[in-house]
């Protein structure tokens, strides 16, 4: 099998996250053209959430350094798609393209608080702010039930 170069594990992760992403209720989801300078993350459609998606070995066995570069890269995409919240999305060892859903997704912990109720949304000093670290799957359920992406069954009283 020939190695992929860093642009074909680019689209295939891409795809793989946008296919699961259209699936979890960002039905508008899909991958954004190169932007340049004014990049504003890999993923559009999901209005008010930038997403950032790495794959092949760097994101596999990513150090906790590598990945806080991502998120400062990912916080100037998130203004230049005049985002209220940024995603950064891992391919996991092991875990296929069919499961994204169980890729790691990080967010940083004032981002999650901004997303939900008031009693959630006291001020985050950026000095206590931290990366945080959870399944795709769950991230998405967390903006829906925020009202990102398509309502959630359940707010929309189908069983």
């Amino acid at each position: 099998m020939t190695p992929r170069r860093p642009r074909d594990i680019g689209t295939h992760t891409e795809t793989a996250v946008v296919r699961y992403l259209r699936g979890a209720g960002f039905d508008q989801a899909e991958r954004r053209s190169l932007r340049g300078f004014l990049d504003a993350g890999d993923i559009t459609g999901t209005p008010g959430v930038a997403w950032s998606v790495k794959g092949g070995v760097a994101a596999k066995t990513a150090s906790d350094g590598q990945v806080t570069k991502w998120l400062a890269e990912l916080e100037r995409q998130r203004v230049n798609a005049a985002a209220e919240v940024a995603v950064l999305v891992l391919q996991r060892a092991g875990i296929g393209e069919a499961n994204a859903g169980r890729w790691w997704a990080v967010v940083w912990f004032s981002d999650l608080m901004k997303v939900h109720d008031d009693e959630w949304r006291t001020p985050v000093e950026p000095w206590h702010d931290f990366p945080t670290r959870m399944h795709l799957a769950d991230v998405c359920t967390l903006l829906r039930a925020a009202g990102y992406g398509q309502p959630l069954r359940e707010q929309i009283g189908v069983d």
